[in-house]
């Protein structure tokens, strides 16, 4: 079954990168499209030129935040049937060089903005989600969640791992409930020629010209495009599908061994 049988998303991250393409593609499909983010410029320009519904401003990385959030998203918009947690911040962290107070300040953020964020607004949208004919919750992880190979990036690389294990364990929990109706999608992208590395010493060393093997964002929608539309559950564009793939390989009987989940 196709996974675009979802009306109104609200794509976290969405006034830029992956978030914004993501969004701008949902609405060339027809779907209302809500955009949170942390930069109401950026909000505002991005759904004026792409024909989103509505935009608010939500740092996903302040908790107290996402209650009241998702009170007043469900109340304004009780259409909504998918989450898009894309929002996500990748900090370059030096345990030898950082001071202590630095790094643990930057990790912090860090985790709460790709862990706690995500868990949040999914646990917050669950009885919704539950109400709804359909629903469907669309994590963005990293082909890093699979092997950490940014050294230069330990908590990223852990917080996408986390990501990709709450996929797993939700979509379980959900399909062992009774409700299979709610869709979860795992999204693995290598690296794409976004600002995501803009933190870094060269900010530039995840664009083609310094590294072949990154996807522009239009090739990464191409795979992320296609995925929704066959039904796939894992969606793992360019060179992050042979790793994925080798990943479920080895262990994905396991898990569903081990987890009561199947032979």
């Amino acid at each position: 079954m196709s996974d675009l049988s979802f009306s109104c998303a609200l794509v976290t991250g969405g006034g830029g990168g992956l978030g914004k393409a993501i969004a701008a593609y949902l609405v060339r499909q027809n779907r209302k499209v809500i955009l949170a983010g942390r930069t109401e410029s950026n909000l505002r320009e991005t759904a004026k030129e792409i024909g989103a519904t509505d935009y608010f401003v939500l740092d996903t990385g302040k908790i107290d935040q996402i209650s009241p959030f998702t009170a007043t998203i469900t109340a304004k918009y009780p259409e909504l049937d998918c989450l898009i947690n894309n929002a996500g911040v990748q900090r370059p962290l030096h345990v030898l060089q950082d001071e202590p107070s630095d790094f643990l300040l930057k990790a912090d953020q860090e985790i709460d903005i790709n862990i706690r964020g995500p868990m949040h607004l999914t646990l917050g949208l669950l009885e919704h989600f539950k109400g709804r004919p359909h629903a469907t919750i669309i994590n963005v992880s990293s082909i890093l969640a699979f092997i950490p190979f940014s050294v230069i990036n330990p908590v990223y690389n852990g917080t996408k791992a986390w990501l990709h294990f709450w996929s797993m364990t939700l979509r379980s929990q959900l399909a062992r409930g009774g409700f299979e109706k709610i869709k979860v999608i795992e999204v693995a992208p290598p690296s794409v020629a976004t600002d995501l590395h803009r933190e870094r010493d060269d900010p530039d060393d995840n664009k083609k010209h310094k590294n072949p093997d990154v996807l522009s964002v239009d090739e990464f929608m191409d795979f992320v495009s296609a995925g929704l539309e066959r039904g796939d559950d894992m969606i793992a564009p360019g060179m992050s599908q042979e790793i994925v793939d080798k990943w479920y390989a080895e262990f994905g009987a396991l898990y569903n061994t081990l987890s009561g989940g199947g032979p």
